[in-house]
């Protein structure tokens, strides 16, 4: 009788854990859905963010973003990113194998690790996920970013990601990172202050826009070069970004 009621307790604990699954499932994809036409309040990131302020005892750290569309973003903005983050955005189907398996070479030689995360698959991270390297949060991001490709268009893509992006300690989001580091929205970004803002984001908590390194310095200048040779607002218009 006892064998029979542990592996009656086994089989509901496994239905329970399925089901918990389905319905965190069902939510990803319902937020996916919704997000699709819908401004996004806040991300996952800046709920953890926010959580870990408060339970090291800093209450007087906020998250704090501002909503824009895409036509209220500078040009120089969007381009400045995908200069930056992943120059094959408009081509890929969320996922850049040539930079994963160019990653994954580097990274058997080197102790320095190096990511290949493309734009889609950041934004499916920093709004629904968490932080981290572990296995679980990458085969979800993986399947959270397939869902955002068949369901977003790749201009909704770049909204999102551009409205959500840790620029710095507690701004997430581009309208408030152009606020607080150059006093205008962010329409009105230059191609030197986008390409700032941008050669901050591989780690955004470390680098300053507004105390920039020489090393992020020098990484502003070669964004500033790869979106010339990309064509400029050309490249945006010719892929319907803009």
């Amino acid at each position: 009788m006892k064998l029979r009621g542990r592996g009656f307790s086994a089989a509901r604990a496994a239905k329970w854990l399925l089901a918990a699954c389905a319905a965190l499932a069902g939510a990803w994809l319902a937020a996916v859905i919704l997000f699709a036409f819908v401004p996004v309040p806040f991300s996952a990131v800046m709920v953890e963010r926010q959580l870990g302020a408060w339970l090291h005892g800093d209450f007087d750290y906020v998250a704090h973003s501002d909503w824009v569309g895409m036509n209220d973003i500078s040009p120089n903005m969007a381009l400045a990113v995908i200069a930056a983050e992943d120059q094959k955005f408009a081509q890929h189907w969320g996922f850049d194998i040539d930079a994963i398996q160019a990653a994954a070479a580097h990274n058997e030689r080197s102790q320095r690790m190096r990511g290949a995360s493309t734009i889609s698959q950041q934004t499916a991270k920093n709004l629904l996920l968490w932080n981290g390297r572990s296995w679980t949060r990458k085969g979800l991001e993986a399947g959270i970013t397939l869902a955002m490709e068949g369901v977003w268009t790749k201009r909704r893509i770049l909204t999102v990601y551009l409205n959500i992006a840790e620029f710095g300690e507690g701004t997430f989001g581009v309208e408030a990172a152009a606020q607080r580091f150059f006093h205008k929205p962010a329409s009105r970004l230059t191609a030197s202050e986008a390409a700032l803002l941008a050669a901050v984001l591989p780690n955004p908590l470390l680098f300053r826009a507004n105390a920039p390194s020489r090393y992020v310095q020098m990484r502003q200048q070669w964004i500033m070069r790869q979106m010339r040779q990309m064509g400029g607002e050309d490249y945006l218009r010719d892929n319907r970004l803009r």
